[in-house]
């Protein structure tokens, strides 16, 4: 049976920027959940679209609509960070305040589960160490189903997501860590991680050009950053957050690149998962799942990721 009444104990951070219209659909979601404290993170307008000061004001405007009894803690940049900097900085501000936390995007919105989902987690796995995300997201119901709960996966899916402090301090927006191994050693470390020269190749030239130049992500870092502390991420049986976010405002999931062959379309809708959880036997990798993952989330990123090189390359040559 599926139960969202329970009180919520997990703060939740929400990151905004210049879409009031998706925020107030998230904001809504989080309102009907009522956690007692929200942190609020939000980017500056861009100096070269003038139209960002009042969107980004709108944005704000809804987080001073909190009716219920919450906590409000607010991050806003006076200057556009980028959506890079601006989440990596604002995921770090949150957990110098809080231990745990569940974190959404303004284009994410969670079905009201999602919220007793990550509460109960993040209490069963507070100090077990070897779990470093718990993920809202399942993409792949259709091809792959099973009767626990979640299972643990490689991958940390981020479109709704939560963690801990003792996860989240190991974070590394520069990845120094990965810049200062030698190739041969990177490739072993993928090779060691995911055993599929596929997705190595896949992953290498990820990491290999997010720590080149600013791509405008945080989450593959982040995905690096558990990755190297050999963590696991909690993929739910069902999917507990949708993607509003597929539009012409978007900044990497323009509703054109999802109808590409270069795209998954990945806007699905949130549905109820049953309580009380169903746990895994063992804190172990799925192999099968990461593999399904891997397929229909990440193997479309090398046609995707040159696209934006060519984009690059025209913003250059027009400076």
């Amino acid at each position: 049976m599926s139960s969202s009444q329970e009180p919520m104990k997990t703060p939740v951070a929400l990151l905004i920027f210049n879409r009031p219209e998706c925020t107030e659909r998230v904001f809504e979601a989080i309102r009907q959940a009522k956690p007692s404290q929200l942190l609020a993170i939000a980017d500056g307008p861009r100096p070269d679209r003038p139209d960002d000061i009042a969107k980004c004001a709108a944005a704000r405007a809804i987080i001073d609509r909190v009716d219920w009894d919450c906590e409000v803690f607010k991050n806003y940049a006076d200057t556009n960070l980028g959506c890079g900097v601006r989440p990596a900085t604002g995921i770090s501000w949150v957990f110098d305040r809080v231990e745990t936390a569940i974190i959404l995007e303004d284009d994410c919105i969670p079905h009201p589960d999602f919220f007793r989902f990550c509460d109960e987690l993040l209490t069963r796995y507070r100090d077990d160490d070897r779990v470093m995300h718990i993920s809202g997201n399942n993409f792949w119901a259709s091809k792959y189903q099973h009767e626990d709960s979640y299972l643990f996966s490689r991958y940390t899916l981020s479109w709704g997501w939560a963690t801990w402090r003792r996860a989240w301090q190991h974070y590394d927006y520069d990845m120094k860590n990965w810049l200062q191994m030698a190739p041969d050693r990177q490739h072993q470390l993928l090779q060691d991680l995911l055993g599929d020269d596929h997705a190595v190749k896949t992953w290498a030239r990820i990491f290999h050009d997010a720590s080149s130049r600013d791509l405008g992500c945080w989450d593959y870092q982040w995905t690096l950053t558990c990755w190297l502390q050999g963590g696991l991420g909690i993929v739910p049986q069902v999917n507990l957050v949708t993607n509003i976010g597929f539009d012409a405002d978007a900044t990497h999931t323009r509703s054109a690149d999802t109808n590409s062959a270069d795209c998954p379309q990945l806007s699905i809708p949130a549905t109820a998962i049953n309580f009380p959880l169903q746990h895994p036997e063992l804190v172990t990798r799925n192999l099968q799942i990461d593999r399904v993952i891997q397929e229909i989330c990440f193997d479309y990123f090398p046609k995707f990721f040159k696209r934006i090189q060519l984009k690059l390359k025209q913003l250059t040559r027009s400076a």
